[in-house]
């Protein structure tokens, strides 16, 4: 098996040796597990209770679903801000109360017709930033409680609507597939910012039609350059180190005496981290071993700190 980084204590529930795990998992979800299903899983893959995801995917979708391992766990929020790209199946015409094919029928519209160049029309009016209503039926939290408890209990409460960006939109009607009753089924194709709910996006899309539409798949192709293409089961997972993990923002190697001011936390100036004519951060920081010391981030004119420090272990 192809591995990277720090050796797991277990592998398919095989014992390997005794000692830390730590990295990044790259986990193609499989339908009807909710995300935490996929981290007790992977607790017991690994056999630690150290793990959690950057991002939950709602039960009935699939792809990809990034979990850190050990002091990988610190990093979640870094890959929680990357972008996301999903593919759809949209079903124009019906509207459910999740929004999605897993809850009920609540109205049904005559959209027939409605045409793919009207359907494209709509759609590209939400590319760009946009104000979006988070379902009710989701993992928000609304006072202390996920929204999604509310709901099973029969209560809906308003909800702010939040900025999200979408920036590519691709639809077209597949005519392949038709919904119940016939309905006209559209593919979709999304990229998108942390937060952006892809049901709310269709059925945004029926209504800007005069009619409902409901999303009957979804499949998250890729958050940041992590692909599903390289995903994998989450009983087959393989780890990134956490030096590779963080290939999506901009790394730089410093010496062993910079290296200890990182790694006890402390504010640099530009120029001693290395940051000048690096971008805006945050920044991945190794050590001249190619282990992760730290991600830096902009403090105030001329000087950088640490958003997350990575404890260090002794060789």
């Amino acid at each position: 098996m192809k591995y990277y980084g720090a050796w797991p204590t277990r592998i398919k529930g095989v014992s390997l040796i005794d000692g830390p795990v730590d990295g990044i998992a790259v986990v193609d979800k499989a339908p009807g597990w909710t995300s935490h299903d996929v981290v007790a899983k992977a607790r017991g893959v690994f056999a630690t209770s150290k793990v959690g995801h950057a991002g939950t995917l709602d039960p009935d979708a699939t792809g990809v679903l990034l979990l850190g391992v050990g002091r990988a766990t610190r990093l979640l929020r870094f890959f929680t801000a990357l972008r996301k790209r999903y593919t759809g199946e949209v079903v124009l015409g019906s509207e459910t109360t999740t929004l999605d094919a897993s809850g009920e029928v609540i109205a049904t519209y005559d959209m027939s017709t409605v045409t793919p160049a009207q359907v494209v029309t709509v759609a590209s009016q939400f590319v760009g930033t946009i104000m979006q209503v988070p379902p009710m039926v989701s993992a928000v939290k609304v006072g202390g409680r996920r929204l999604h408890e509310l709901a099973r209990e029969g209560v809906v409460v308003q909800r702010r609507s939040r900025l999200v960006t979408v920036y590519a939109l691709g639809i077209a009607r597949d005519d392949a597939g038709f919904g119940a009753s016939g309905l006209e089924v559209y593919r979709l194709r999304v990229t998108c910012s942390s937060g952006t709910f892809v049901r709310s996006l269709a059925a945004d899309i029926g209504s800007a039609l005069k009619g409902g539409a409901h999303l009957r798949s979804l499949r998250r192709e890729a958050i940041g350059s992590f692909i599903v293409e390289q995903a994998k089961p989450v009983e087959a997972v393989e780890l990134l180190s956490m030096s590779e993990a963080m290939r999506d923002y901009p790394s730089l190697s410093v010496s062993d005496a910079v290296a200890r001011k990182v790694s006890s936390g402390q504010v640099l100036a530009n120029e001693e981290l290395g940051v000048v004519g690096r971008g805006e951060g945050p920044w991945a920081v190794q050590s001249s071993q190619g282990d992760l010391l730290a991600m830096y981030e902009m403090y105030k004119v001329g000087w950088v700190k640490p958003a997350v420090v990575i404890p260090q272990q002794r060789r």
